[in-house]
């Protein structure tokens, strides 16, 4: 039974790869990442090359990632030669429209984020214990309480986000200093990237999730949220 205070404490002053290693012996082959290819990600990986070569990589394969995620992916995957799993939806972007109307992500995107993202990360994260993100304190208000290790009711298993204290400064540096690749969206002021249709570049002064699903109210996938009040369709 981990006592997450305790842990909390423990790694509030350490480093990311500190946590990653403990990450690591604690649960061993029931540990993943799952990640979008974004910097903090990246680095990451990188810590990861070291500690844990052969951890099982998750990434979530929308359908609907700019042509310039998927390169980056695919460059970072052989490169690495990365354990790459690509959790995908049940339904191409073509079925869903059948079913919901053309353009879900226009007129309901909690919903189209629910199936095309949370629910299909859920049912592969089944087979694990434990994974680690890239979430940070700095990225949004949402955000701001992360804890570097937690319990996450809706996936019922630990949560680990090693670089909660580091801002996007800190990322950018190590990045740049171990000359990284990164998706080139991230130099035409695209600072956090997810699908297409619902990320755009941000402007002078707004936070760096300002660009996602802009001109509503929406603020999170849902990935990282408890809870969603998305009703499924029934088919």
């Amino acid at each position: 039974m981990l006592n997450l205070e305790a842990l909390n404490q423990r790694f509030e002053g350490a480093s990311p790869s500190e946590v990653l290693s403990w990450a690591w012996e604690i649960f061993g082959e029931k540990l993943a990442i799952v990640t979008s290819f974004q910097p903090t990600g990246i680095v990451a990986l990188h810590m990861l090359r070291e500690i844990a070569p052969c951890l099982p990589v998750l990434t979530v394969d929308t359908g609907l990632l700019f042509s310039n995620t998927y390169l980056l992916m695919d460059h970072i995957a052989a490169e690495w030669d990365l354990n790459l799993i690509r959790v995908r939806p049940g339904q191409t972007p073509a079925q869903q429209a059948e079913i919901y109307g053309e353009a879900l992500w226009l007129h309901d995107p909690d919903l189209c984020c629910q199936l095309r993202k949370v629910t299909p990360l859920k049912d592969a994260l089944t087979a694990y214990d434990a994974w680690i993100t890239g979430l940070r304190r700095d990225q949004a208000e949402t955000r701001r309480l992360t804890k570097i290790v937690s319990w996450d009711s809706r996936y019922e298993n630990v949560k680990i986000s090693p670089f909660a204290a580091w801002t996007e400064e800190m990322v950018w540096a190590y990045l740049l200093a171990h000359k990284l690749p990164y998706n080139p969206l991230h130099d035409q002021n695209y600072t956090s990237i997810g699908c297409q249709p619902c990320t755009r570049a941000i402007a002078p002064n707004e936070e760096s999730r300002a660009g996602r699903w802009s001109g509503t109210t929406k603020v999170e996938c849902g990935i990282h949220s408890q809870n969603t009040g998305v009703t499924l369709h029934s088919g």
